[in-house]
């Protein structure tokens, strides 16, 4: 199973992560891009329940997907978590303690990314 997975807002998230939740693509969309992402067929699509998430999720059902919603709350700290997870920060930044690091650029697609294995670890929520 693949889990294509997004994060909502005015900078779409995108996660393209295998049931054992391995990232295998992640991107920051803007929206024009959304109606061209290719999807596989057999994704399952999720969607954060945030701010922007009924405009996807219109978008996503008329691509013939019928996504779910999944409570987002907390994700851009669990997405800070998984970037810093793959990249480590290098020297000086790494003698700061974790809370002070910050990403170099934005992080919407870790955040699908952690949408994504919240759906995984059964944390969905509703059918959107």
């Amino acid at each position: 199973m693949l889990v294509a997975a997004f994060d909502p807002g005015r900078n779409v998230g995108f996660a393209l992560v295998d049931q054992a939740g391995e990232l295998l693509n992640a991107k920051i969309l803007e929206a024009a891009e959304l109606e061209r992402l290719p999807l596989p067929d057999a994704a399952r699509v999720v969607i954060g329940d945030g701010t922007g998430s009924e405009e996807l999720r219109h978008l996503l059902e008329r691509r013939g997907f019928t996504p779910l919603l999944v409570d987002e709350t907390g994700s851009t700290l669990e997405a800070r978590r998984l970037y810093f997870r793959d990249h480590p920060p290098r020297l000086p930044w790494r003698l700061l303690p974790a809370g002070m690091w910050w990403p170099p650029r934005l992080i919407d697609d870790y955040a699908a990314y952690a949408i994504a294995l919240r759906f995984l670890q059964g944390k969905a929520g509703t059918p959107a």
